[in-house]
């Protein structure tokens, strides 16, 4: 029996490389591209299929039948993209480039190649400030032109499977954790920002009082979440992905142990993330499997991997911030 062949775009990052692994678990050969400016080539340790690297999908080129990268792929998992939220404020037309332009050309490519199913990585980004639990038929109301780019990404995915009949699916993933979360000198997620600060013995520097909440949800969760709308004859459905029960970070901290610095909230930023989980479990029977102590523990046992991620003190956050203030709340903090 053929082998079946599974495209990941992004498959050297985060979550890319968690998909990696559960396909190859699975008995895909895996197809891996990636520019390898977020990605790692650590994080492919395991692979044994036909990585590409250094391949930015917005220079992929199509030809019949199909981009040769995309030759025969079954699936198509579309990580792809810029994931940084301050930076897009300030350079967002390489945001538009990237998860726009960029998610079109993996579709091309997908489409020519006759692929059976595009899942595409959309973000809860794209509901802003949202009533909680959110749901996917919630208001769309991105704030910054990260959320903005994805959002647009997530609509050319789905104009495809409308206009040219791509089989198609959507994930919006919510707070996304787990090893292998980026370290690059970008000011972003909490969980990388906190286990460099953890590393070197700084505190631990929390936004506002620490009572905000998030919808953390463990990579190898999502990686099967990806799998399920892979694997289901739905076709142009959108998913909300999260474990479906906020923490705060005050509970993170209490769980990675450490003194805490407080710095200002920042304008846009929701007080709680909240998936409403209930589309993807019935439709899917997807369910969360790693509990939040679960998936802390796990940072932990690989803390090491951010050892040479930038430590972030108040200071620095202001200046990584200015612009974040300035364009979003009328003034600079």
């Amino acid at each position: 029996m053929t082998t079946p062949l599974a495209v990941v775009t992004g498959g050297a990052g985060f979550i890319g490389s968690h998909m990696v692994d559960l396909l190859l678990d699975r008995g895909f050969t895996v197809r891996v591209i990636d520019n390898l400016v977020g990605g790692r080539l650590e994080n492919l340790a395991h692979h044994k299929g036909n990585a590409r690297l250094s391949v930015d999908v917005r220079d992929l080129r199509v030809v019949t039948p199909g981009d040769a990268l995309f030759a025969g792929a079954t699936y198509v998992i579309h990580f792809a993209g810029i994931g940084d939220i301050v930076p897009s404020i300030e350079r967002p037309s390489e945001y538009m480039s990237a998860n726009v332009q960029g998610t079109v050309h993996a579709l091309e490519a997908a489409r020519a190649a006759g692929a059976r199913k595009f899942v595409y990585a959309a973000s809860s980004s794209c509901y802003g400030l949202a009533d909680v639990p959110t749901r996917e038929d919630a208001p769309i109301r991105p704030e910054y032109p990260y959320a903005l780019s994805k959002y647009q990404g997530e609509q050319a995915v789905l104009h495809w499977g409308h206009v040219y009949k791509l089989p198609v699916n959507v994930i919006r993933i919510f707070n996304a954790y787990g090893p292998r979360s980026k370290t690059s000198g970008a000011y972003g997620a909490v969980f990388g920002v906190f286990l460099a600060q953890k590393l070197a013995g700084k505190p631990f520097t929390v936004v506002g009082d620490g009572t905000q909440t998030r919808d953390f949800v463990f990579a190898t969760d999502l990686a099967r979440a990806f799998l399920a709308a892979a694997e289901t004859s739905h076709c142009q459905e959108v998913f909300n992905v999260g474990a479906g029960r906020p923490q705060s970070v005050n509970r993170l901290v209490e769980l990675l142990g450490g003194e805490v610095v407080h710095v200002p909230k920042r304008p846009g930023e929701p007080d709680c993330t909240w998936a409403d989980i209930t589309k993807i479990r019935t439709m899917l029977g997807w369910e969360p499997l790693v509990s939040f102590e679960e998936g802390v523990a796990a940072m932990l046992q690989n803390i090491e991997y951010w050892r040479q991620a930038p430590v972030w003190d108040p200071a620095s956050i202001q200046e990584a911030t200015r612009t974040w203030f300035s364009m979003l709340s009328g003034g600079v903090a």
